[in-house]
């Protein structure tokens, strides 16, 4: 069980983490590492899911865990729109396949699409752990 100060500090460091992974996937997407971008779309939307999970007393080390918390208590309850949890799981496909797969490409396009995803989806994590 962690304090209070060490649990505010853990949710500003997921969130900052999750914020410099917008940053790192614009630059990943200009400089054409698309696979590289996806992986860090992905982790910017765990590690911010991490952040609301902290928030809200939840605790894991498996990312199928984490999304299925999220599902359950956000989406499920509508304290947020389907889309987040269309976003996150699509993500995390994505990530498994560049990841794992054999011959994967990813069109520059497509990964710009997932970064605005990215976005809109961290800013609404920041919004569900302010409320």
């Amino acid at each position: 069980m962690i304090d209070d100060n060490d649990r505010q500090a853990l949710i500003k460091y997921r969130m900052e983490q999750a914020f410099d992974a917008i940053d790192n996937v614009d630059f990943l997407i200009n400089s054409d590492k698309l696979t590289i971008a996806v992986n860090r779309i992905y982790y910017g939307l765990f590690y911010s899911v991490t952040a609301l999970a902290v928030n809200n007393g939840f605790e894991t080390s498996k990312h199928s865990q984490l999304i299925g918390w999220f599902n359950k208590e956000f989406i499920a309850t509508k304290k947020t729109d389907a889309i987040f949890g269309k976003i996150l799981r699509n993500a995390f496909q994505n990530r498994t396949k560049g990841d794992y797969d054999a011959y994967v490409t990813f069109q520059k396009d497509e990964v710009s699409q997932m970064h605005v995803e990215m976005i809109d989806f961290i800013n609404e994590i920041k919004r569900l752990i302010s409320i």
